[in-house]
């Protein structure tokens, strides 16, 4: 004859328990991973762009504008456009153009 070992309801609780929190930390561990540490690492990439602009440099906005830079301020770039100059946030700018 073979006995099973009942269980009780307070196994049966720590067992779920454990079972939620392990589902928890793979769910966060993949959140992670996916959104948080690759939008970080653009982030710092887009800080990095902004601190290397100088004046000269052609650059890209984030509204398709290809214009060189005038002016740089603390948180406005003028760039020289074809048909004059614009006041921009320096924050819009995406990329370096090459020349």
């Amino acid at each position: 004859m073979v006995a099973f070992a009942q269980t009780t309801p307070a196994t049966e609780t720590s067992s779920q328990l454990i079972s939620l929190v392990v589902i928890l930390v793979i769910f966060f561990a993949v959140f992670y991973f996916l959104l948080i540490r690759p939008q970080r690492r653009r982030q710092k990439e887009h800080v990095a762009l902004l601190t290397s602009l100088k004046r000269g440099d052609r650059v890209l906005t984030a509204g398709g504008i290809i214009g060189t830079i005038e002016d740089i301020e603390e948180n406005e770039v003028v760039l020289a456009v074809e048909e004059g100059k614009i006041r921009l946030a320096k924050t819009s700018i995406v990329d370096k153009v090459k020349k």
